[in-house]
């Protein structure tokens, strides 16, 4: 991470232990949450093009 020294990473590291699954934990809450109100029928749907 660019730090000068490894005591510096390794406090970083220790700093946001455990951030990574909060956000990927906030970020699947938002895609239920959108996908509980989709009511557009087949959206997402491929389809031959041309």
């Amino acid at each position: 991470m660019g730090h000068d020294n490894v005591r510096a990473a390794l406090i970083y590291q220790h700093a946001v232990r455990g951030a990574d699954k909060v956000i990927t934990d906030a970020i699947d809450q938002q895609l239920k949450d959108r996908d509980e109100g989709d009511d557009d029928g087949a959206a997402g749907v491929l389809a031959p093009v041309g």
